[in-house]
């Protein structure tokens, strides 16, 4: 051995840069297996790819996860607000003097009366349920999700007379703008002979698509005044409803608004509302997390035993390297190269695969769907029309970080072993 110190190698002459040159062509020759180390290979290659799958999953997962909650969410503030002040057995009496004293309240957007109830719709065609809404034709207009969604005839005039139907509904009904729709409703007028149902027919003025098939099957809105006459509430209307500015603050602004409705009314906000439905579904998400963070785990198990099998393979060498002056260090450090390059690698290319996958999820859907001629997406079971993701930077970055320490730590074992061996054992029957 000269006094000069080799690449990487610990001689009298100097010390090894951790990292350095002679670690990375050590850990990379390691990689590139040879023809009878090929079972190792396959090992490394089926680490790569789990773990690329489930950073890719996890990222596809938790995006359609956060886009679905976000649609739903929307969509149904969208159509029923923040909060709804309810009569306690009557209707809501002087409901204009109320509903301005609500909308002079700090965080208040806006007031609307309303009168709903349910029906039966018919036409010559079909019949079916439906939800009856009486608004004012301002207040149908400054709801975005309804004004921004017609698809036939239009909201001007609609004080005047006509409904506005959902498109499933007219779909079903076999109705388009300008034809009649029947509405029936079960409390009618009381007749010696029992209760006689009130029969009303209104042409359709507009139809409109939430692209939630629940609302767009059976939501029918009619001119409130109308509204008051069909469900005969007199001189009160059903509920106020009250929208905010930031929906997720609706319980500190609720006691307000309970307080400027009096007692003789209830408040009921979204949460309360809804708060089974979105409970189920941060549970089913926080489930789904834990179940494909177990691929992960598999992957990285794969990295440990496919490094135990080149630490074994690899004895002969390692002690010779050791006996030219490698440091067990240099040792550890090259094989937890070897090691968190391929969990490295295969983070990387999982998350390109997840991001590309959720920048064209429903362009992929409909392709999948038309290869396999099943419809994946079903918008009578999953409500929407179509499949949302929505990208959260921090839930990604936290599935990166993840992927990349369970990487890490599947390494430190058998780095670990390889420096630990002992040259002398290891060349003993060589």
């Amino acid at each position: 051995m000269t006094d000069t110190a080799r690449p990487g190698i610990e001689t009298s002459g100097g010390k090894a840069r951790p990292f350095g040159a002679f670690e990375w062509l050590l850990a990379m020759r390691y990689l590139r297996a040879r023809r009878r180390e090929g079972f190792i290979s396959v090992i490394a290659g089926f680490s790569f790819a789990g773990i690329m799958l489930g950073v890719a999953t996890l990222i596809i997962v938790m995006s359609v996860m956060n886009g679905f909650r976000t649609e739903l969410l929307s969509k149904i503030l969208g159509l029923n607000g923040h909060m709804f002040v309810r009569g306690v057995g009557t209707h809501v009496m002087n409901y204009d003097e109320m509903a301005a004293n609500i909308a002079e309240l700090p965080g208040v957007v806006s007031v609307m009366p309303l009168v709903e109830g349910q029906v039966m719709v018919s036409s010559p065609r079909n019949a079916g349920g439906a939800i009856v809404r009486g608004m004012r034709e301002r207040d149908l207009k400054s709801m975005t999700s309804i004004s921004g969604s017609i698809v036939a005839g239009s909201l001007d005039g609609f004080d005047r007379g006509g409904v506005v139907v959902g498109s499933r509904l007219a779909q079903s009904l076999g109705l388009v703008v300008g034809d009649n729709v029947t509405l029936l409703s079960p409390r009618g007028a009381i007749t010696p002979f029992g209760t006689a149902p009130r029969v009303g027919a209104y042409p359709i003025v507009a139809i409109f698509e939430l692209g939630m098939s629940e609302y767009d099957a059976s939501f029918v809105f009619m001119p409130l005044d109308e509204a008051r006459m069909y469900f005969r509430t007199f001189e009160g209307v059903s509920a106020l409803e009250v929208r905010i500015g930031d929906p997720d603050r609706v319980n500190a602004v609720a006691p307000a608004v309970r307080t400027a409705a009096g007692d003789c009314c209830d408040v009921q906000t979204w949460q309360q509302t809804n708060q089974s439905f979105f409970s189920a579904l941060q549970v089913e998400r926080n489930v789904m997390f834990l179940i494909l963070t177990l691929i992960l785990i598999v992957a990285a198990l794969n990295i440990v035993s496919g490094l135990i099998m080149l630490v074994k393979d690899k004895g002969r060498d390692i002690a010779v390297l050791r006996t030219m002056g490698a440091t067990k260090g240099a040792v550890m450090r090259a094989f937890f190269i070897s090691g968190a390059s391929i969990g490295v690698v295969g983070t990387m290319a999982g998350f390109l695969l997840g991001l590309v996958f959720c920048l064209n999820i429903e362009t992929l859907r409909q392709w999948l769907s038309k290869l396999s001629g099943t419809e994946l997406f079903s918008p009578e079971v999953y409500f929407l029309s179509h499949m949302p993701a929505e990208i959260d930077v921090s839930e990604v970055t936290a599935v990166v970080l993840m992927a990349l320490a369970l990487s890490f730590a599947a390494t430190l074992y058998p780095a670990w072993r390889a420096a630990s061996l002992d040259p002398v054992e290891a060349l003993r029957y060589e």
